[in-house]
């Protein structure tokens, strides 16, 4: 494969620009790998131009939502392609979601045209696909779809015209639309940093729903990546299997996933030594995983902290040692901007807490509709709804979310804060802590703990013991619960909404 670097023309203004001229540029580079396909670029552009065609006689047009409810694959990759090429609007739906959230994101987006796993109305795991208005495609029909002319364009493209709908995980509440156009995908692209680099081979384990992928396109495709498609669903087997066939150069999860990996019989003996770069994010990273990362895979390891609706905020750099990458998300990444506000919106010090705004072209335009509230100032800093600090150095350091803020006797607890204490404990192997109202105090604090060994939990006493010594006495959990594991959404987030539901602990 060429070495030579990917040329950026300052005349691109959308998608399809960059698409068009790396199939030129770099026609045999793969694409995609996905199980046995391998889809070069020569071949994304002509076959998405194909589609596009298709989707267009079945009344797909300039600003309609083609929404895309099948696993990551090639095909959702060439459906979001199409889709751009028409100026439609792409909207993956994540296929584990349930049909209660899929009614209110199609209710929302109304797509023109639903592209599913199966004709029959069910997705790839047989429930029901829920309501979809307009045309039906299926998976196998996008497959099928000749090629076309790589240069064909159905509309007059724009920097501004909307591309995507990429929808928040709903832990709050009912999922909401954020909505990007060409300029954000290529703001995200010049935010990216040493994450990404020419003709990288990129580890694909996430859903491509995921704002991880809605608002990469850009950037993947200008640097002629190759995304490798872990399959779903996704197992750590094999994660290893691909990284070592493929030659991967950057691997990607969130950091259950890399435990998993890490657990894996053999792995010492696979050949990884393609790997630059080990990326994770979208929940805390503590240290002791960090370094035996760095100690198995013989690379460095970043943390990356971003939103749905804010696609690129801050990262760790590959020479922060791990107790930087474990304390904190990283400094603002290049044409970012991040400030700490209090309560009145004014930006705080240095090391005070307060909501984390971020500023950048790679914010979203804003929320599909007119049901939600815009958390975007009119001078574009974006309200994250996150808690935290910034250092001296300028790294964030998270503190959670405001909304899980409680207050026990006047007292301000993050939860966050009291999970990474937790967690180093060596008893502990993860932790959740939520507040729950109390008749006296308000609230208090319970943690649920996974123990590090089934059979020999923790004392809860003594992990009280343990936030004490370490933290303000009114952040000690009162309440301790030892469970078998912790629920979690299709990204792999602890759901708090599960805990909650069972019921405060007696």
């Amino acid at each position: 494969m060429t070495d030579l670097p990917v040329p950026r023309p300052a005349g691109e203004r959308t998608v399809v620009d960059v698409l068009e001229r790396v199939a030129r540029d770099h026609p045999d580079v793969e694409a995609y790998v996905d199980g046995d396909q391998r889809l070069t670029y020569g071949a994304l552009a002509a076959r998405s131009a194909g589609l596009a065609l298709a989707l267009r006689d079945r009344g797909v047009g300039r600003g309609d939502v083609v929404a895309i409810r099948i696993p990551t694959s090639v095909e959702y990759a060439l459906v979001y392609l199409a889709a751009l090429r028409l100026g439609a609007v792409a909207s993956g739906i994540n296929p584990r979601l349930g049909p209660r959230e899929v009614e209110g994101i199609v209710a929302q987006a109304r797509p023109v045209l639903t592209v599913l796993e199966d004709v029959d109305g069910t997705d790839e795991h047989g429930a029901p696909g829920g309501p979809r208005p307009g045309a039906v495609m299926t998976r196998r029909e996008v497959a099928g779809v000749p090629a076309g002319d790589p240069a064909w364009r159905g509309s007059d493209l724009a920097a501004d015209d909307a591309v995507a709908i990429v929808w928040t995980s709903g832990t709050t509440g009912a999922p909401k639309g954020a909505v990007f156009d060409h300029a954000n995908l290529q703001a995200l692209s010049r935010a990216t940093g040493e994450l990404s680099a020419p003709f990288d081979r990129r580890l694909s384990p996430v859903p491509f729903a995921h704002v991880g992928y809605m608002t990469r396109l850009w950037d993947e495709l200008g640097n002629a990546m190759t995304s490798v498609i872990v399959p779903t669903p996704w197992t750590a087997a094999a994660s290893v299997d691909l990284m070592e066939s493929e030659r991967v150069t950057v691997g990607q999860g969130v950091p259950t996933q890399w435990e998993l990996v890490l657990r894996q019989p053999g792995l010492a003996a696979r050949d990884l030594s393609s790997l630059r770069l080990i990326a994770s994010g979208a929940a805390r990273v503590p240290a002791s995983l960090v370094f035996e990362l760095q100690r198995t895979f013989h690379c460095p390891v970043v943390v990356r902290y971003a939103t749905t609706e804010a696609s690129v905020i801050s990262g760790t750099r590959r020479d922060d040692p791990p107790e930087v990458v474990e304390a904190t998300v990283g400094a603002p990444c290049p044409t970012v901007e991040v400030r700490i506000t209090g309560d009145d919106g004014r930006p705080l010090p240095a090391g005070a807490v307060g909501g984390i705004e971020v500023r950048s072209g790679a914010v979203m335009r804003g929320y599909l509709g007119e049901a939600h509230a815009s958390p975007i100032r009119p001078d574009g800093w974006l309200v994250t709804g996150d808690a935290g600090s910034l250092d001296e150095a300028g790294r964030i350091h998270l503190v959670g979310r405001r909304s899980e803020m409680y207050v026990r006797g006047g007292y301000n607890v993050y939860p966050l804060e009291v999970e990474q204490v937790l967690a180093e404990h060596a008893s502990v192997a993860e932790a959740a802590v939520a507040g729950v109202p109390d008749e006296v105090l308000g609230a208090v604090g319970v943690a649920w703990v996974v123990p590090a060994d089934a059979a020999s939990p923790p004392d809860a006493e003594a992990l009280r013991r343990w936030v004490r010594d370490q933290l303000a006495d009114y952040k000690a959990p009162d309440r301790v619960v030892v469970v078998a594991s912790l629920p979690r959404n299709q990204m792999g987030k602890v759901d708090k909404r599960v805990l909650g539901e069972s019921g405060p602990p007696g």
